[in-house]
């Protein structure tokens, strides 16, 4: 959700998506919710039930979705004076939410950064900029067994999948979830939040 969509969603557009977040309890599936301040001032009541949940952590995802370079999937682009306080923004509007504890881990709009990017995450509270390495292709799919075979041929240990919890945008996600979920464990795949992840590769896991 970006900073300038809230007539679409006061028109009864849904960035939310609390089926998916449903499955993925009923499924007891951890996850990391990188969470933008925008969507966390337009659901605080599900950002602080997805932040005091431990099954899930909550990261951060800027506050207005901008992009941080130009040429992003069309997204508008965040001055560079400006993405520094995009950044700690987001943090204030997760607490506000009552977010206990966000994460000091950021996703990039798009997944676009240069260095200049890069540089401007410094003293906002972020320590990693996490990517991700498998494509779910959820986002405007409709055909969730597509989706499903996507995330299941590209896995490998180690991987972060990226999806996306928005009904109106990823609406086939929560049904691709009930099918790769069972299907990773039995591959003999365990999920785990990303600070699991990143404790397992250095060492804390």
């Amino acid at each position: 959700m970006t900073a300038d969509e809230g007539p679409r969603a006061a028109a009864g557009e849904h960035f939310d998506n609390p089926a998916l977040i449903a499955t993925l309890r009923a499924l007891k599936a951890p996850a990391t919710v990188f969470m933008t301040g925008r969507w966390a001032d337009e659901y605080p009541a599900e950002a602080r039930s997805i932040g005091r949940d431990p099954l899930f952590e909550i990261a951060n995802h800027s506050y207005s979705h901008y992009a941080f370079t130009a040429d992003c999937y069309g997204l508008p682009t965040v001055t560079a004076d400006r993405m520094r306080s995009d950044v700690r923004r987001a943090y204030d509007a997760l607490r506000a939410a009552g977010v206990p504890h966000p994460m000091p881990y950021f996703r990039f709009p798009g997944g676009c950064y240069d260095q200049r990017a890069l540089r401007a995450l410094s003293g906002t509270g972020v320590a990693t900029a996490v990517q991700w390495d498998v494509v779910s292709g959820d986002a405007f799919a409709t055909d969730a067994a597509a989706v499903a075979q996507q995330v299941l041929d590209g896995v490998k240990p180690g991987s972060v999948v990226v999806m996306h919890c928005t009904r109106s945008a990823a609406p086939a996600t929560e049904r691709a979830v009930r099918t790769i979920v069972p299907a990773l464990r039995a591959r003999g795949y365990q999920l785990v939040k990303v600070s699991q992840l990143i404790g397992a590769a250095d060492g804390r896991g």
